[in-house]
């Protein structure tokens, strides 16, 4: 699977982004998605996973109630809504690809075979 994120950019406080990971190469339907992170400085972190389906999703803590992940099977894409965005958002954000069976949404960056190329979010104060 080829994974293509954008959508990244600078914004303020308290605004909002959407990002969009595209897929191509094989079944997009077959594998669960994920949007991790990493700030300068720190470890990648998970952010958001979501089901081949759709059907179960997962947030950081940190991001629970801000934003929210989703998936459109036919257009091959994954998207990261964010909203309320906070200075320490501010990171890469990088889409990932997990063949998974049915209603299972992975939770370790290791069990994501693919990963895309990543698109910077900074947030300013």
């Amino acid at each position: 699977v080829q994974l293509q994120a954008s959508g990244g950019g600078l914004v303020q406080a308290g605004g909002s982004l959407r990002l969009s990971c595209a897929a191509s190469g094989r079944t997009f339907g077959d594998y669960a998605m994920g949007w991790f992170r990493q700030a300068q400085g720190r470890e990648r972190a998970i952010v958001a996973v979501i089901s081949r389906g759709g059907s179960i999703t997962y947030y950081s803590d940190s991001v629970k109630g801000r934003f929210k992940i989703s998936r459109d099977n036919a257009r091959n894409t994954v998207y990261l809504q964010m909203n309320s965005l906070k200075p320490e958002d501010t990171a890469v954000y990088v889409c990932a690809a997990s063949h998974t069976v049915s209603g299972v949404a992975p939770r370790m960056g290791s069990q994501y075979r693919f990963w895309g190329q990543g698109t910077q979010v900074t947030v300013s104060s």
